[in-house]
């Protein structure tokens, strides 16, 4: 792959392609590096975006239920507006507040149907997560205390490997769906199809990601958490630069 075709930053209409594309696991660094330039030319209004969506977030989060239903949705919807922005950002243009609410004004419906499946994926992963630890835990009840504390501290453990297996896959199909259903009006159970095959497709990259940001988040919360008003940004940033280098 040449250097012209893996470099975010081309027009956003040249060479677009739903089955994606392969990169080298270096490119990680590169999505940040431009995650991170895209935050400098505005750093006051990424912040300010990002206190708001937080907000949000957080008020609705405190509502039992609906307002965590609803918290879900808008996380998809904010994250696409804020995408718009780095499209804006990139093509010369300029971040503004209410690329926040984007999503509200344009493919509000396939974005919205985007949470919907990303909940019913997440429903599902704690039901079966609540099966097998439950379970365990109650049989470890029923067979005393030794034996039985071994089992229920087994199951635990299966619960939670079981959970971060089948929550890898539900990450990768959401990853690039926001961006092509907000840009290319792809469908959005075809957009997390795609996501989800062209981020398995670069699988080594993709780790190479998480290890990186792993220690990035790590950092971020040291001051805090204050670092996370930063490395928001940045990683909205990662995450549109990575949706140009692998479909654009």
């Amino acid at each position: 792959m040449s250097e012209e075709n893996a470099t975010p930053g081309a027009g956003a209409s040249a060479g677009f392609s739903l089955e994606g594309r392969t990169v080298d696991s270096g490119r990680p660094i590169e999505w940040l590096k431009r995650g991170w330039a895209m935050f400098l030319k505005n750093p006051g209004i990424w912040i300010a975006s990002v206190v708001i969506a937080g907000v949000i977030l957080i008020v609705l989060g405190l509502i039992p239920l609906l307002g965590q239903l609803a918290a879900n949705f808008l996380s998809i919807l904010f994250a696409a507006g804020l995408l718009l922005g780095c499209k804006s950002l990139a093509e010369g243009g300029e971040l503004r507040i209410d690329h926040l609410f984007a999503g509200f004004r344009q493919n509000t419906g396939n974005l919205v149907m985007l949470g919907v499946f990303y909940l019913v994926g997440l429903v599902i992963i704690v039901g079966i997560t609540f099966l097998i630890a439950g379970g365990s835990v109650l049989s470890g009840a029923m067979m005393g205390r030794t034996a039985g504390a071994g089992m229920a501290v087994g199951g635990m453990v299966l619960a939670a490997l079981v959970a971060l297996a089948l929550i890898t896959p539900l990450a990768m199909a959401i990853w690039f769906a926001p961006p092509l259903v907000m840009f290319r009006n792809v469908a959005p159970l075809e957009a997390m199809k795609a996501s989800f095959r062209v981020c398995l497709k670069n699988l080594m990259p993709f780790l190479v990601y998480g290890v990186v940001l792993l220690v990035l988040f790590v950092l971020a919360a040291i001051p805090f958490g204050l670092g996370f008003l930063v490395l928001i940004p940045v990683l909205i940033g990662a995450q549109y630069a990575s949706y140009l280098d692998l479909f654009e």
